[in-house]
C-alpha cells in the first residue's frame, strides 16, 4: 500500500488545531491586530503560505477562532437538561470563554456566528426552548437576546475603567452624600460592584422574563 504523501504544512508537525490555539494565544497576548498570517507563521517558526495548507486565508482563521470560543462554549448540561439549566449553562460558560479570551471579543460582537461549533449550539437550545413550548420566533428572540447580553456584560468587565477612574467607586466616594446618600453608600459599601453576582443576577432575571414571555405566546 503506497503511504500517502505529506503535505508542506504536516510535515513543518503543523495541524488546523495547532495553528488555530497559536492564533488564538497571540491574539490573548497582544490583540487582534497583532494577528497577520507572517506574524502567526514566525510564531510557529514557518512560513506564512504554510498556514495556507490548513486555513484558506485570514478571514477563515478569524472565523475558527469564534468557532473556538464558542467550542468552549457549547452547553455542558446534560442533552435532557431543562431549558433554564442549558440557558444557564451557555450563558455562564460563554462568559467565562470569552474573558479567558477578550482578545476576540471584537471578533464575537463584529462577525455573523455561521460557524459549525456556535450553530451546534444554536440549534441545541433552540431544541430545548422549542421543546419546553416556546414559538420558534420566540426562542430565537430568548437566545439572542441571552447571547448578546452575555457578550455586552463581558466587554464591559473586559474594559473595566481603573480603580480612580470616574465611575469607579473610590470616585464616587468624593460625591456629596446629602444629595447623593445611596450612590455614596453603595460606593462605600461596594453594593453592586461584583461583575459576576451582577451577571448571574440579570441571567436569572432573563430567564425568568422568558418564562413568562414564553407561557403568554404559547397560550
Amino acid at each position: 500500500m503506497v503511504a500517502k504523501k505529506r503535505t508542506r504544512g504536516e510535515r513543518a508537525g503543523l495541524t488546523r488545531d495547532r495553528v488555530i490555539d497559536a492564533a488564538l494565544d497571540l491574539v490573548d497576548r497582544e490583540g487582534r491586530t497583532a494577528l497577520t498570517m507572517r506574524r502567526l507563521g514566525t510564531e510557529l517558526g514557518v512560513e506564512a503560505m504554510t498556514l495556507y495548507h490548513h486555513v484558506p486565508n485570514k478571514e477563515a482563521l478569524l472565523d475558527a477562532l469564534v468557532e473556538r470560543i464558542f467550542a468552549e462554549a457549547l452547553p455542558l448540561a446534560d442533552e435532557d437538561a431543562h431549558w433554564r439549566t442549558l440557558l444557564r449553562t451557555y450563558a455562564t460558560s460563554l462568559r467565562e470563554a470569552l474573558l479567558r479570551h477578550p482578545g476576540v471579543l471584537p471578533l464575537v460582537t463584529g462577525r455573523p456566528a455561521v460557524t459549525p461549533a456556535t450553530l451546534d449550539a444554536v440549534e441545541r437550545c433552540l431544541k430545548a426552548l422549542t421543546s419546553a413550548g416556546f414559538a420558534l420566533g420566540t426562542a430565537v428572540d430568548a437566545l439572542n437576546a441571552l447571547s448578546l447580553f452575555v457578550v455586552g456584560h463581558t466587554a464591559a468587565e473586559a474594559a473595566a475603567p481603573p480603580a480612580d477612574a470616574a465611575g469607579s467607586p473610590s470616585w464616587l466616594g468624593g460625591l456629596d452624600a446629602g444629595r447623593y446618600p445611596l450612590v455614596v453608600e453603595a460606593a462605600g459599601t461596594g453594593a453592586g460592584t461584583d461583575d459576576a453576582r451582577r451577571f448571574h443576577f440579570a441571567v436569572e432575571a432573563l430567564l425568568t422574563g422568558f418564562a413568562e414571555a414564553g407561557a403568554a405566546h404559547s397560550a
